[in-house]
């Protein structure tokens, strides 16, 4: 290979790359944006916001917490970029979802690995709320 197929073939994949985010994080960023306006936002709000106000979270932030455990981390962005956040509150959700993001997925190749995925949940999720607990405190 040549230099400039090597610069070329960079290109194409970073806009391909590019390109497949997009297509994750955008749609969602715009259905938070939207939800946000309806009532249903402001009752997903209130049912959560016990919860995450342990973690020093406002209760919307329930709903990329799921979208980044249940999908991935790209939807669980577009939908932390849609809400008003704090740099504190975006630090702890991000740290929340790299300790329990993709668990279909992972717990899928977990299970194939021959592990039992249920200690491996409780684990994640675990870490996650315990990782949520501290930097609260910290933060």
């Amino acid at each position: 290979m040549t230099y400039w197929s090597i610069i070329k073939n960079g290109i194409i994949n970073g806009i391909r790359i590019t390109w497949d985010l997009t297509k994750a994080v955008v749609p969602i960023y715009f259905f938070i944006v939207i939800l946000k306006h309806t009532t249903a936002f402001d009752w997903l709000s209130n049912f959560f916001e016990p919860l995450m106000s342990y973690f020093g979270l406002p209760g919307e932030t329930a709903l990329p917490f799921v979208l980044g455990n249940v999908l991935n981390l790209y939807p669980a962005l577009g939908a932390i970029e849609a809400l008003s956040l704090s740099s504190k509150q975006i630090t702890i959700i991000a740290v929340m979802l790299l300790f329990s993001h993709s668990l279909p997925i992972e717990l899928a190749i977990t299970k194939k690995a021959g592990v039992k995925i249920f200690p491996v949940l409780f684990i994640r999720l675990m870490a996650a709320f315990i990782s949520g607990l501290i930097l609260n405190a910290v933060l």
